[in-house]
């Protein structure tokens, strides 16, 4: 009933608003359990795609969204329910992980659909990163759901870190062929048939976005951008070489800042 009403107000105005292109629809089982598989761009990932489907799909949400105190809390939590995300608790032995394994698996078993996104979290720049095995893998074979490739795409264009107001601008979304792995069925403790089954997956996604693919972990992408512009800064300091920051603006040691590629700058 609220994601119904979420979908038709949220959905509605994002689609009026954006009006996202899709392709692929028909790829997306009529019923049934199914896993989408998608890359990571933007926050609102989760919900164009939600947005453009005729079906509930259910992502997971760090619990901390749904347990936040006061008025802004229970708000919160009610939007998050409402576009049909399921908190998961990071508090265990192995954290996020099993626990999504597990919600995964739930949605499945009740015939839905169950959204992840295999690089574990946004990508730092654009890339598509190594998708990690734990999740996709290990909640397909151990239900047997088919998994559908999903590429978002430009939708890091419309708000970018640090931008408070989104870019009008189309995104689209291309949706690939159901992917079948049922064929590795009660091998879901195998490491290298999960390596296998994740790599196949993303495979199908770099093709679909055209995006350049990058075998590092996106976490650890983003561990060393942080590193480089900590390093940056440092050396900034330490010279009174202007850095370049994330946005384009050059910082002086002395605080002064110029845009570059302007003139003077």
């Amino acid at each position: 009933m609220i994601y119904g009403a979420m979908k038709f107000s949220l959905g509605g105005g994002l689609k009026l608003a954006f009006r996202p292109w899709v392709e692929g629809l028909e790829n997306i089982p009529a019923d049934g359990p199914a896993i989408l598989a998608s890359n990571h761009l933007s926050f609102s990932d989760s919900f164009f795609l939600p947005a453009v489907l005729d079906r509930k799909v259910t992502f997971i949400a760090k619990a901390e969204y749904f347990t936040s105190p006061g008025v802004k809390g229970r708000l919160t939590a009610a939007f998050f329910k409402g576009v049909g995300q399921l908190p998961v608790d990071r508090s265990g032995v192995r954290g996020a992980g099993e626990a999504a394994i597990r919600a995964g698996i739930e949605v499945l078993e009740q015939g839905g659909l169950f959204g992840i996104y295999p690089e574990g979290t946004r990508s730092p720049d654009g890339r598509l990163y190594r998708g990690k095995p734990g999740g996709l893998a290990r909640v397909a074979l151990a239900t047997g759901a088919p998994v559908v490739p999903v590429a978002m795409i430009d939708t890091e264009k419309i708000q970018p870190p640090g931008k408070v107001v989104p870019k009008l601008m189309r995104p689209g979304i291309r949706i690939g062929e159901p992917l079948d792995f049922s064929r590795y069925r009660g091998l879901e403790g195998d490491r290298f048939i999960l390596r296998s089954v994740t790599d196949e997956v993303m495979y199908e996604i770099m093709k679909l976005s055209g995006q350049e693919y990058v075998d590092i972990y996106a976490t650890a992408a983003k561990r060393q951008i942080a590193e480089q512009r900590k390093s940056a800064a440092g050396t900034a300091e330490g010279t009174g070489v202007p850095a370049v920051e994330g946005d384009g603006t050059a910082r002086s040691a002395q605080g002064g800042t110029a845009r570059t590629g302007d003139k003077g700058a």
